[in-house]
């Protein structure tokens, strides 16, 4: 049994130092757990040990912008799709992990997702909550149902100089209103915010999050270090590793499906799930489930690869 906790630890890739968390045995199967915004890497405090218990290795980075993670170019200080997908591979590549399982929800959803969409030979399985999170932004200025609209305030006060100053000014205030809103039922506490806030005194946390919030409306240009990326993005890949997606019974912002709307870019073995109570922050609200899904990744591969043979 490894009891031993997360080491920290930071990595150089071309364009970040990666700060990140390493628990479990090394010689584990990699797991790469990855947060969202407005959050940080204590969403995954009681998943690690789950997973660690079953023998995984676990590594959960700082999502750039966040806690320890730093720019070293100015491409690191892009908050686009295809920059969260790029820093996967990097810190992947700079760990000598040929293949890693992805797991995540909201902006690491979608790294997770960009990632096993571009570089499926990199990834052994997927969790990702909401589904399949690959922005169309060509078709950002479509509009979507107004009671949809009203829970993305944060997009539009962001995409002003006012949003900018206010979120400059007020980083774990505004955190509290999206946890608030995202997670009617989270009881979260004054000190589990105050941990959270903590990775976004972070000098390029305000820069990340105006441009990707700016970027996926259409309003801000990507960084063209991620140009060729964001092209490929535009046709939507599909996701051909097993997957398992989840959505949060009680999600303040993103009503949970059946699953059905997105399915067909997953196009390896796919499961769905509803987890009852949870919402946006489901690692955090709900871990057994969302560790239960990262195991399930294995036990769904293997019946893909050996099928069971019923008799006739």
């Amino acid at each position: 049994m490894h009891t031993a906790g997360p080491r920290e630890r930071s990595i150089s890739t071309p364009d970040l130092e990666i700060g990140y968390l390493d628990a479990g045995p090394p010689d584990g199967d990699p797991v790469i757990l990855l947060h969202g915004f407005p959050y940080d890497v204590h969403a995954y405090a009681e998943v690690t040990p789950m997973l660690v218990e079953a023998g995984r290795r676990v590594i959960v980075p700082h999502l750039r912008g966040h806690g320890p993670t730093r720019s070293r170019t100015d491409a690191g200080r892009s908050g686009q799709q295809a920059a969260l997908g790029a820093d996967l591979l990097a810190l992947q590549d700079g760990l000598h992990l040929e293949r890693a399982t992805y797991a995540g929800y909201d902006w690491g959803g979608r790294a997770g997702c960009v990632a096993a969409a571009l570089w499926p030979d990199r990834c052994s399985g997927l969790v990702s909550v909401n589904g399949y999170l690959i922005q169309d932004i060509d078709a950002a200025t479509t509009p979507i149902a107004p009671a949809l609209e009203a829970g993305f305030w944060y997009f539009y006060y962001f995409a002003t100089e006012r949003g900018r100053a206010g979120l400059a000014a007020n980083r774990k205030e505004i955190a509290r209103v999206i946890w608030t809103r995202n997670s009617p039922l989270w009881r979260f506490s004054d000190s589990d915010l105050d941990q959270a806030a903590d990775a976004f005194e972070n000098d390029d946390y305000v820069e990340v999050v105006i441009h990707s919030y700016r970027h996926r409306l259409g309003l801000a240009p990507g960084h063209p270090a991620y140009a060729a990326l964001e092209q490929r993005l535009a046709a939507a890949p599909d996701v051909t590793a097993p997957t398992i997606t989840l959505d949060g019974a009680a999600d303040g912002n993103f009503p949970a499906t059946d699953g059905t709307t997105y399915a067909t870019h997953f196009t390896g073995p796919h499961r769905h799930r509803v987890v009852p109570g949870a919402g946006h922050n489901l690692p955090q609200e709900a871990p057994q489930a969302f560790a239960n899904a990262v195991l399930e990744l294995a036990q769904l591969d293997d019946r893909t690869r050996h099928p069971t043979t019923r008799p006739r």
